[in-house]
């Protein structure tokens, strides 16, 4: 569909919504208030990504069933943030303490990533594109 002009936002269910919050400002978004269906709350980030927050995950459920089972139900399994220095990202994502998860890997054609988990195991890969 031609009509499809980009990404609106990206929905994440969560356990504590505070903590969420928390997280997600170190990545440099701020929030900007509730929606008002469901208690979600929506942060964007000056880059354009905004990001909903449903607050009502199973907080019995520890893993990310998408991708930490022997299961491989269909799903979204990760959201991908394009950045312009993989290298600096790497080294801010080390300085908040955040575990890089995966990588970095680079890819054949010179692509690099490297993957990280919010508090709820939802995974975030950041990727530089080698023409970046």
């Amino acid at each position: 569909m031609k009509e499809i002009s980009g990404i609106n936002h990206v929905g994440i269910r969560v356990v504590d919504l505070d903590r969420s919050i928390l997280f997600y400002r170190k990545l440099g978004f701020e929030l900007v208030g509730p929606i008002g269906i469901e208690s979600i709350s929506n942060m964007a980030h000056p880059s354009g990504i905004c990001i909903n927050f449903i607050p009502n995950a199973d907080p019995g459920i520890t893993n990310n069933i998408l991708l930490d089972s022997v299961d491989r139900p269909s799903g979204y399994t990760h959201v991908a943030f394009d950045v312009n220095d993989i290298v600096s990202a790497e080294e801010k994502i080390l300085e908040l303490g955040i575990p890089i998860t995966e990588g970095p890997v680079t890819l054949p054609g010179g692509d690099i990533m490297f993957f990280i988990r919010d508090p709820d195991s939802n995974v975030i890969e950041f990727y530089q594109n080698s023409s970046s």
